[in-house]
């Protein structure tokens, strides 16, 4: 898979294959085109050459949203919505219910009374985790994953980790 734009070469003929269960984590250097993989991989980002296949799917000929709703995305910078906690958890799930909300706000380690909160004024740590808890309440088949665990506290850390590894899921991911 090939990613360019303005000139520039983001992403230089990159191959990889994900099968089955478990987590896997993509490394490199900062600017080697991580992020740039998994926007692809969410169809926020389409590659300029090549293919990127989800359950043996070209993701090009599918339609975005509903590509989103089966592959969640958190960002590495927090994007809440104006509004409160809940209203952000509504706009990805609009009939959960209090009760839901508040298991999910638990599952990611946020206290329930967070609800009523206004979400842009969170912390950088909190905000994050509210974006997972949006994410989530989707019930994605996959969930990317962009250095969610840069702006948290060691414990959170530990948290969000073993968050992750408990959301493994079995997919099948190929690019090329």
């Amino acid at each position: 898979m090939t990613v360019a734009d303005d000139g520039r070469l983001r992403l230089d003929d990159a191959c990889g294959e994900i099968l089955g269960d478990g987590v896997t984590v993509v490394v490199g250097p900062s600017g080697a085109g991580k992020s740039t993989v998994l926007r692809c991989c969410n169809r926020l980002e389409v590659p300029t050459g090549g293919r990127v296949l989800f359950h043996g799917a070209d993701m090009a000929g599918l339609d975005p949203l509903r590509v989103r709703r089966r592959v969640g995305m958190v960002f590495q910078r927090p994007t809440p919505f104006p509004g409160t906690v809940r209203e952000n958890l509504q706009v990805a799930q609009p009939t959960i219910t209090d009760a839901e909300s508040a298991l999910m706000l638990e599952r990611v380690g946020v206290d329930v009374e967070f609800l009523d909160r206004e979400a842009t004024a969170l912390s950088g740590g909190e905000a994050q985790r509210v974006c997972l808890a949006r994410t989530l309440v989707t019930e994605p088949e996959v969930v990317l994953m962009d250095e969610i665990t840069s702006s948290v506290d060691p414990a959170q850390r530990h948290g969000l980790e073993q968050l992750a590894r408990a959301l493994s899921t079995a997919v099948s991911w190929w690019c090329g």
